[in-house]
Parts: C-alpha cells; structure tokens; sequence
C-alpha cells in the first residue's frame, strides 16, 4: 500500500484558470522543476491528455513512468492512475478546484508507492514533498498566467 497525502492551497484565479494549467500536461517541464520531459501519447475525445508519459528528477535520479487520466468529474477535478513505471508501484492521484470568492482552493490528493525499499517515515515525506511542492509551483504558474494582460 502506498503513502497517501492530501495538500491544499488557495490559488488567487478562477477554477478554469486553474484547471487550465494543470491539465495542460505537455507544458509541466515550464513550470514544475522537477519534471523534465512530459509527452501527451494520447488524447480523449475532447483533446484533453488520456495518457502522458513522464521523466523526472526523484531522489537524485531520473525517473520514468505513464499515467492515464480520468475527467469522469470534470471540471470540478481530475484524476490519473499509473499506467507503468520504473521505481514506482503506485502514482495514484487527482487535482480538485473549489471557488471561494476571489481565490480557488485547489486540493491534490496522491497516492504514492516506490519500489525503493525505505522506511515509512521518508516515504510519507516525500510523498508530502511531491504534493507540496506540485501545489506550490501551480500556484506560481497560474497566479503568473492570470495576471498576463491585466492593467496594474
């Protein structure tokens, strides 16, 4: 069973813009430091990603894997499960986005199984550190998006 870890952060967009940024997978490399290639290998029939595949920087290495995603509850969230993947048993996990007022609460939910053998207390860190991280860096990349072309 993996690490299960549940983040949220007030994002000061609206819920589409949000959701914008972070279901454009191909452009995760722009903005989220740890991922360093990301490819949509197909699209579902409204031209969002289905599955995309993954390389990034983990632990000091470079790891690879695929996910399929699920926008059975669009556009309130999505989700995605691991297809395939070298060190990983389980990347398991959805984006939901709530409006409040002027902000939106975006809320990442993973569930998180390495094949690395560690102990519990670092993999529920890094679990942690991954959805942390994630929340932060969108935050950042739609807070940046959204202010393109207002008047100051």
């Amino acid at each position: 069973m993996g690490e299960q870890t549940h983040e949220r952060i007030e994002i000061r967009a609206t819920p589409a813009q949000c959701w914008a940024v972070a279901v454009d997978v191909a452009h995760y490399p722009d903005w989220a430091k740890d991922v360093k290639e990301a490819k949509v290998v197909d699209l579902d029939a409204d031209g969002r990603p289905a599955r995309a595949e993954f390389r990034v920087a983990a632990m000091g290495r470079s790891i690879h894997y695929v996910l399929e995603y699920d926008y059975s509850d669009a556009p309130r969230s999505f989700g995605w499960k691991l297809v395939e993947g070298d060190m990983l048993r389980q990347l398991d996990g959805s984006y939901s986005f709530e409006a409040d007022g002027d902000v939106t609460r975006v809320t990442y939910d993973l569930a998180v199984d390495i094949t690395m053998p560690l102990p519990g207390l670092i993999k529920r860190r890094a679990a942690g550190l991954i959805t942390g991280n994630a929340l932060k860096e969108l935050k950042k990349a739609v807070e940046r998006d959204s202010t393109v072309g207002r008047d100051s």
